[in-house]
């Protein structure tokens, strides 16, 4: 049969807790094993006498009762803590991963409005390119009526438009 002090040896050696709580266990596991000899010693040997061996015996069964409780609960209170440690950890790694994802979206948009702005730029040299073109062009048109009103008061009442189209036929 496995004591109770084995027990929390195993126990501390198996969760390797802080010193604080190793040393109250290792009280706690003392103070077990010492009121499990006295009451062995007292169920086992002794013949209760008076009313304050008797007291003594009941107060040692109840500290007995109230060790295994206090064992109880710090099992109880190690297992939330170490819960605890491993959500903890789970929600800074999902932060870290949302803050990633975050940071990745981000430099995506700046991507896209960077290459929305060039081709707002080039577009607009195009049309500039275009206005310059379509002014150049109706310069030349203005010019070429010009050309042919002076041919048709110097030369006659032919426009270049019905002479070239008489050259051709």
């Amino acid at each position: 049969m496995v004591s109770r002090i084995e027990i929390t040896e195993i126990v501390m050696a198996e969760k390797g807790n802080s010193d604080r709580w190793s040393g109250a266990i290792t009280n706690l596991s003392e103070m077990a094993s010492n009121l499990d000899s006295l009451q062995n010693l007292l169920l086992n040997k002794a013949v209760f006498l008076d009313d304050d061996s008797f007291a003594k015996a009941s107060l040692t069964a109840h500290q007995s009762r109230t060790i295994k409780v206090l064992e109880q609960r710090v099992e109880t209170l190690e297992r939330e803590l170490d819960a605890a440690i491993t959500a903890s950890a789970r929600a800074r790694s999902e932060k870290r991963q949302a803050e990633a994802a975050q940071k990745a979206a981000e430099l995506h948009a700046q991507e896209v409005t960077t290459e929305l702005e060039n081709t707002t730029k080039v577009f607009q040299l195009h049309m500039e390119e275009l206005r310059a073109k379509q002014e150049e062009i109706t310069k030349r048109d203005n010019d070429i009526k010009l050309l042919e009103a002076i041919i048709q008061t110097l030369g006659g009442k032919e426009t270049i438009s019905t002479s070239v189209q008489k050259q051709m036929f």
